[in-house]
């Protein structure tokens, strides 16, 4: 074969790689080769790694007489090199394009349902109930933006069932709700409507405003300095657990001062205590200009529920008896709250924007103890969440509007530290296997993840089985190597060596970026933000089918499936992209078991070498396509015509060669 001929062979074949292996060509125009002279190319220059015959794919495909003359020129060639030509070789089938897009389609739903199935959360039944609420709210209310509802705070002592009436009125297990104190410590939002008005419910933690011990203070609210804690000193330990009920008084003290109206809520049965009174007089001190609501919870006898509220009268506010837990008493409750609450109003130019606009949510996770809440923070410019060495800081997943340095618009979620099952299973503690739900439920409604790593700790089996989670999710991610000022004597290879051991030990997160970040002093921590919008378009990008094809024709170019020991090939007839976020992408084929899991491997590499997709897993489904007997003529395997496969709709039919 000639210079030339070898040449041109080579730009066929591999027309993404040119520009490595020839510099110098890279700029030169070359004419189109015709299909013919590409095959029995490939067959004298590679008769051993290319495949016989022509490609399947549209881009890429001549009339059915060339075809024909390619085949047979290519089978001679195989034949010469010593291969076996497999009796499924030279059958034409003709496929109609939008069949196969609508079937592609299907596949997607049946694995996207699959999967569902198999990354079950143990309270999915309650996101379903939550699933089929939501959707009857939107029937009912018109959807407006966060920033312009009214705000409702809940406030009161630990204990008195705060969580469970944001629940109740939200109208979904959005707060962790367990029978001891001191469970809810940041601030939970979530909407809430009744008849046409629609507000902003925010659940706070309990109020200590009584001096109580140390001790005191851990058992109600149900702090432990062991667990997680180990690398901590003892002093430092008791001092942030000395800090820990005014970081939550001031989390719920923002809540009051943003909110226009307030429930003051108290436990009937525990009866009236010391500190209702201090709280009930901080109210009175501070915010007499607030609508409030004084709710004695736990009334769940009307009848007792009168004697129940007699003793907070002396508070100075009307006392109303609810039940959070059975609902009594919560619709006079709402009648009172929207009598209130301005009622919003938003025009539907307004309205009609707001549907168009897609706002990514990007959750946080991690270990307990990497620096999540203080990403957040730093991210969002104020202390939204409470920072703490406390392990379990944060339990709730905390959802925070965020608007990047372009005006895209993103939800944060912040959440609870993932340990392992084991560990929270000996642990005992109901509050932390429920925080871990919620985070594995944060990474499900999310787009993007950012995974949390110390820089300063080794990445562990649990760093390795929650980035499996991510990606089994399908959600793109970035990894987030926190506390990079710790690393002493820093140089400018410290970050190549660092990025080849995440590399090695998160195998399964090859294609996610790494960004270094310290978050307490907020050095680059915009890159998070910056890292994840690139994330999100590539999730949504699509490929256009031309382009598709030629990554596919070039992969099967350079390395074709392998044979069975029965001589049998695999057949790639199609390939679209049939979904986004992630990138899924169905390859119709003759026989899915002919493609092993190295060559299936093999094509990914080659899509994400040639296509890109950095920070999103990318889906690969494999979909047998059944043979037919000819449809036209009635010929078939056996009245001696070759196999012929036609399926015909709105008159668009693509004739395709194996």
């Amino acid at each position: 074969m000639s210079t030339v001929t070898a040449t041109a062979a080579l730009f066929a074949a591999k027309p993404f790689a040119i520009s490595a292996s020839f510099p110098s060509l890279c700029k030169l125009s070359i004419p189109f080769v015709s299909h013919k002279f590409l095959s029995s190319a490939k067959a004298s220059f590679f008769p051993l790694q290319f495949p016989r015959s022509s490609s399947p794919l549209p881009g890429l495909i001549s009339c059915k007489s060339s075809i024909k003359d390619d085949q047979e020129e290519v089978a001679e060639a195989d034949t010469e090199a010593g291969q076996d030509f497999d009796e499924s070789d030279g059958e034409d089938y003709e496929f109609d394009v939008d069949e196969l897009e609508q079937e592609a389609k299907v596949a997607v739903r049946e694995y996207s349902s699959s999967l569902s199935r198999e990354l079950i959360i143990d309270d999915e039944a309650d996101t379903r109930k939550e699933s089929r609420k939501q959707r009857r709210k939107k029937l009912t209310v018109k959807e407006i933006p966060d920033h312009l509802l009214s705000k409702l705070a809940i406030v009161g002592r630990p204990n008195v069932g705060k969580s469970a009436l944001f629940n109740r009125l939200v109208g979904e297990n959005k707060a962790i709700v367990v029978d001891e104190p001191g469970v809810t410590r940041d601030r939970l939002y979530g909407r809430s409507f009744w008849g046409d008005h629609e507000f902003m419910v925010v659940d706070t933690g309990g109020v200590i405003t009584v001096s109580k011990s140390k001790n005191e203070v851990m058992e109600e609210l149900a702090i432990t300095t062991t667990i997680g804690m180990e690398g901590i000193p003892l002093a430092s330990r008791e001092a942030a657990v000395a800090r820990m009920p005014s970081m939550i008084e001031r989390q719920a003290t923002a809540a009051v001062e943003e909110s226009s109206a307030i429930i003051f809520l108290v436990d009937g049965q525990a009866g009236l205590t010391a500190a209702d009174v201090e709280i009930a007089d901080w109210l009175r001190k501070h915010y007499s200009h607030k609508f409030v609501i004084l709710a004695v919870n736990k009334c769940e006898s009307p009848k007792k529920g009168i004697m129940q509220v007699s003793d907070f009268w002396t508070l100075g506010f009307s006392p109303l008896p609810i039940s959070a837990l059975s609902g009594t008493g919560t619709g006079e409750l709402l009648d009172l709250v929207c009598s209130g609450l301005a009622k919003a109003e938003v025009s539907e130019d307004l309205h009609e924007e707001q549907d168009e606009d897609y706002v990514p949510a990007i959750s946080i996770v991690g270990r307990p103890n990497v620096g999540k809440s203080s990403i957040l923070n730093a991210l969002v410019g104020e202390d939204r969440t409470i920072v703490s060495p406390i392990s379990g800081t944060t339990r709730d997943a905390i959802d925070t509007e965020f608007t990047g340095p372009d005006g895209q618009k993103f939800r944060l979620i912040d959440t609870a530290g993932i340990r392992k099952r084991a560990a929270v299973a000996s642990s005992g503690s109901t509050t932390e296997a429920l925080s871990v739900n919620r985070a594995f439920r944060a990474i499900r409604r999310s787009d993007v993840v950012a995974l949390v790593i110390e820089a300063m700790a080794c990445i562990t089996e649990q760093d390795f089985k929650i980035a499996e989670r991510i990606e089994k999710e399908g959600k793109g991610c970035l990894i987030v190597v926190n506390k990079w000022d710790t690393i002493p004597n820093k140089n400018q290879q410290s970050a190549v060596y660092y990025e080849q051991d995440v590399r090695e030990k998160l195998r399964i997160l090859q294609w996610a970026p790494i960004v270094y970040a310290t978050a307490i002093s907020g050095h680059s921590v915009d890159r998070v933000i910056v890292a994840a919008s690139e994330v999100e378009k590539e999730r949504s990008r699509r490929l256009s089918t031309a382009t598709l094809n030629q990554v596919v024709q070039e992969a099967l170019a350079f390395k074709s499936p392998p044979r069975t020991r029965g001589g049998k090939r695999g057949r790639i007839y199609y390939c679209t992209q049939a979904a986004i976020r992630p990138p899924t992408f169905v390859f119709f084929v003759n026989d899915a078991n002919l493609f092993p899991e190295t060559y299936r491997r093999y094509m990914e590499k080659q899509l994400r070498k040639d296509a890109g997709f950095p920070g999103t897993p990318i889906r690969l489904l494999w979909r047998n396509r059944r043979k037919m007997g000819k449809m036209d003529g009635g010929g078939g395997k056996g009245s001696g015509g070759r196999a012929q496969l036609s399926l015909k709709s709105r008159g668009r039919k693509l004739a395709l060669t194996s």
